[in-house]
């Protein structure tokens, strides 16, 4: 039979573990909560923009005005409060059930903090209402990004060749067809690698260096009218064998008036190139524009067309005879969508099974994410845990 002594250091060491495991139990949560949280924070950020985006083109559709908000921080605050407590009794001063006794609690609180910044000011003017320039925009078909989708989101005009111009231009928008043929055969030729587009910030050389004495031209109407040094992006048709391909490079040549040898075009912004034949004009788009073109677009309920609530949908010319992006509209809640929003009790949304509108959108957001010149910080997460 176990002495009064022996039965304490037992019940000694018993609780001790039993103290030790309770702690344990509530160790850092830090870790744990980083590997979770940075996931779904950024998830939900994604998704945020994405609605906002696709709001922002309906708001247009009825004449209401765009609006931008930044999320410069997001403090995610956690509160952990944990105790343990135990003891014995002595034998025989209590039952012999009673010998040991603890309690242990934890309580854990959440406390997530959002920071927004609406977009006004010289921001709004970078940000949204100043046009992208070429040398930001043409670089993306480096990347595997369909240059006839990129071009027809951000281009008004190239060479020329007008794109679509939205509201007052007529059913179809006052778009060339010719415009809709190069993007065309831009595409193909990007997908049998028949062109590409060469980025360098050498100074080119100037055609009229003899008339300023041997100085070049620094003003050679690239965006921005910078020397060297700065940016440059050039369309190149790379060499090929294949008659089929040879006779498309011709008509690119053709189309953007280039010399039938050009094997490569310094791309600049503006309506016509400043060098014909050596050089391709592409007057590109703001946020803003971009926006309002895709917004008229939009399929809308006839009734707010006849009420006049909104003008009539703006058709397709050329190859294409869809919009980049097709959004849908419906008084209910649609069940496979990439994105949707209600508005004015009307619900519109993107299907989530259009894999042509899901990468045009994606193309919109990442250009909207480009056009932000102002270097302010980006969104803070902060995740503070016990």
């Amino acid at each position: 039979m176990l002495n009064h002594s022996s039965l304490r250091a037992m019940l000694m060491t018993a609780l001790a573990g039993f103290s030790m495991t309770g702690l344990s139990a509530c160790g850092p949560m830090g870790p744990g909560k980083l590997r979770n949280d940075q996931l779904e924070y950024s998830r939900a950020l994604g998704d945020s923009q994405k609605h906002e985006m696709l709001l922002n083109i309906v708001r247009l559709r009825y004449a209401d005005p765009p609006t931008f908000l930044d999320t410069t921080q997001v403090i995610a605050g956690y509160s952990v409060s944990k105790s343990v407590s135990g003891g014995f009794y002595a034998y025989p001063a209590t039952a012999v059930g009673n010998y040991l006794f603890g309690t242990g609690t934890m309580s854990l609180g959440e406390s997530p903090t959002f920071t927004y910044q609406p977009v006004t000011g010289q921001q709004y003017a970078e940000n949204v209402v100043r046009p992208i320039s070429p040398t930001v925009i043409m670089p993306l078909s480096l990347g595997g990004l369909p240059i006839d989708t990129l071009l027809r989101l951000t281009a008004q005009s190239i060479d020329g060749l007008s794109n679509v111009r939205g509201i007052g231009a007529g059913p179809f928008g006052g778009g060339s067809v010719r415009f809709y043929l190069l993007l065309h055969d831009l595409r193909q030729l990007q997908l049998n690698g028949a062109m590409t587009i060469r980025i360098t910030t050498d100074a080119p050389p100037s055609t009229d260096s003899k008339k300023n004495g041997g100085k070049s031209d620094s003003s050679n109407g690239s965006s921005g009218g910078a020397g060297g040094g700065a940016e440059r992006s050039y369309l190149v048709l790379t060499s090929t064998s294949d008659s089929n391909l040879l006779a498309i490079q011709a008509e690119v040549r053709r189309l953007l008036h280039l010399d039938p040898a050009a094997e490569e075009a310094e791309i600049v912004y503006g309506p016509y190139p400043k060098h014909p034949g050596k050089q391709i004009a592409i007057l590109t788009r703001s946020m803003l524009a971009m926006l309002t073109q895709l917004a008229y677009e939009v399929e809308v309920p006839e009734d707010d067309i006849k009420s006049g609530r909104t003008p009539p949908t703006i058709g397709q010319v050329g190859i294409e005879n869809r919009p980049e992006v097709v959004i849908h509209s419906g008084k209910e809640e649609p069940d496979a969508r990439y994105a949707a929003v209600s508005y004015n009790n009307t619900w519109f949304w993107i299907s989530d099974r259009d894999f042509q509108s899901k990468l045009a959108f994606t193309m919109v957001q990442v250009l909207s994410a480009l056009a932000a010149t102002n270097h302010t910080g980006g969104a803070v997460v902060t995740i503070p845990a016990g």
